[in-house]
């Protein structure tokens, strides 16, 4: 591969990104797409040869499925932080032409028919092994992952950003395409980051957000749809690198992939008014369309059994009209991805009104409703079945005020709780066991609710009646007599 990049003279920085923008971000998904032929094939090679060979080979399949991520991840989040893309212009060209050299010497290893499978593999494990000392074809994976992990660092202008492993690895791969014979790449800027300027740029204190970690978490259970619908972008659509610039200030908050990653989603927050947005990118033959939207600007409603629909206002047709369906395999990551766009959008600084439609979930019902006192605040809590998977989920909400029915945090019910899962502690207070919630909301802390040595966790009740009834919905009777040894110090008894 030639390099990716080519021009006459060093252009500024504005004129790079309209001009070399498009062109770098469909280099970053063209390589993603080879790495992902070439990880299939190299499955189908693994499974002709003897068990023997299998570990080294997966392994090399794992960081081949990691660079295509990796890249994938790059020219999405390169959208986002348009303004940031000349700081990553010339790491990019020095790495994509030696890693698109390493995977077409891959598929020419697998495709040589003078060989049998196993001298195929063996040549090309140790040919390319011995291209760079000391750099094994595993090896060479890692180093290219380990770089594009550190460019995502140096274009979201992450605290983490490591200067020094950065060059270093910049150095290696440099090597490793003298060794090739691949020309040395072209620079772009003359500015290249002094050590003086990363100091201030990237080691700012940063404050997580809530929406980072909800899919952080493991799944407590997996309630998979039987009937997959079908996951589709409406926009309208813009091809990749052509979407007008976002602000600089900007922090990416989720990205959630759908249909083996033909479609992904970022949720993504405006840092001078905090207003969250999302990025659709959507994959058609071989070119990316990418959309931008405001969670203010989109409405959100279950669609069928998987599918989350979201829709816009036409201001041009008066009308109503689709941006995306994404169809999701579990009914957990339905629930989250729902909670997290209507939370971002309620408290979104641009939100003027919400549909009250919105705060429902299709095809859920509600078994119960009380009000709690959660971590000092007042709370409503929910139960909700699922029609669909039978799947039940606790649902905290708002009780009152300018965010009421704002949702504050879930937590999935385990399949065939046992009988120690829930404990009357006194007339208003139930623990539970194995909950684990889902926040949505910065100040709210579920920690000050667990309670004992195995650390349950504590509803409190606004009146005995209700933690009555809770508790006869999951055990059927209701253990009187340890309500009645416990009473609250709130509460005669």
């Amino acid at each position: 591969m030639d390099p990716i990049l080519h021009r006459t003279r060093t252009p500024n920085a504005r004129v790079a990104v309209q001009q070399l923008g498009p062109q770098l971000l469909n280099g970053c998904c063209h390589e993603a797409d080879r790495a992902d032929i070439v990880g299939f094939n190299l499955q189908g090679l693994r499974n002709s040869l003897p068990t023997s060979f299998h570990p080294h080979i997966n392994g090399i399949i794992e960081e081949i499925h990691n660079t295509s991520r990796l890249l994938r991840d790059l020219a999405e989040q390169a959208q986002i932080h348009i303004s940031q893309l000349t700081a990553v212009f010339d790491y990019l060209n020095v790495i994509l032409p030696c890693l698109c050299r390493t995977l077409r010497d891959i598929m020419t290893f697998i495709e040589e028919k003078s060989m049998n499978r196993e001298h195929r593999w063996r040549a090309m494990y140790h040919k390319l092994g011995n291209e760079l000392p000391g750099t094994t074809l595993p090896a060479r994976f890692i180093m290219y992952n380990q770089f594009l992990r550190l460019l995502q660092d140096l274009l979201t202008r992450s605290p983490n950003f490591d200067l020094n492993a950065m060059e270093s690895l910049r150095i290696r791969i440099l090597q490793l395409r003298e060794a090739r014979q691949i020309p040395p790449p072209n620079p772009i800027r003359t500015d290249l980051i002094r050590r003086d300027e990363a100091l201030e740029f990237w080691n700012q204190e940063t404050n997580s957000h809530w929406a980072e970690a909800i899919f952080t978490q493991p799944l407590p259970s997996r309630r998979e749809f039987k009937h997959q619908g079908r996951t589709d972008a409406y926009g309208p659509l813009q091809k990749l690198g052509h979407l007008p610039p976002v602000s600089r200030d900007v922090k990416i908050l989720v990205k959630r992939s759908f249909d083996n990653d033909r479609v992904s989603v970022i949720f993504f927050l405006q840092l001078r008014n905090q207003a969250p947005s999302l990025l659709i990118r959507s994959k058609v033959v071989n070119q990316n369309w990418v959309s931008v939207l405001g969670a203010h600007e989109l409405c959100i409603r279950r669609e069928n059994d998987s599918v989350l629909h979201l829709s816009k206002w036409s201001h041009t047709e008066q009308r109503v009209k689709p941006w995306a369906n994404l169809s999701f395999l579990t009914w957990e990551e339905m629930v989250l991805f729902y909670c997290t766009f209507l939370v971002l959008k309620v408290r979104s600084s641009l939100t003027i009104n919400v549909n009250p439609h919105e705060f429902h979930l299709k095809k859920e019902r509600r078994l119960f409703q009380a009000q709690i006192i959660d971590d000092g605040y007042q709370h409503v809590l929910m139960v909700f079945e699922d029609a669909i998977t039978g799947g039940c989920r606790l649902h905290a909400a708002v009780w009152e005020g300018k965010l009421r029915a704002c949702p504050v945090w879930t937590a999935f019910i385990p399949p065939n709780v046992s009988s120690s899962w829930l404990l009357r502690k006194t007339k208003r207070r139930i623990w539970l066991r194995d909950i684990q919630p889902y926040v949505f909301c910065e100040t709210y802390r579920p920690t000050h609710q667990r309670r004992g040595r195995f650390g349950a966790f504590e509803l409190a009740f606004a009146h005995s009646e209700a933690a009555t009834r809770f508790q006869e919905l999951f055990s059927g009777t209701p253990d009187v007599s340890a309500a009645s040894a416990a009473p609250d110090s709130s509460e005669g008894t």
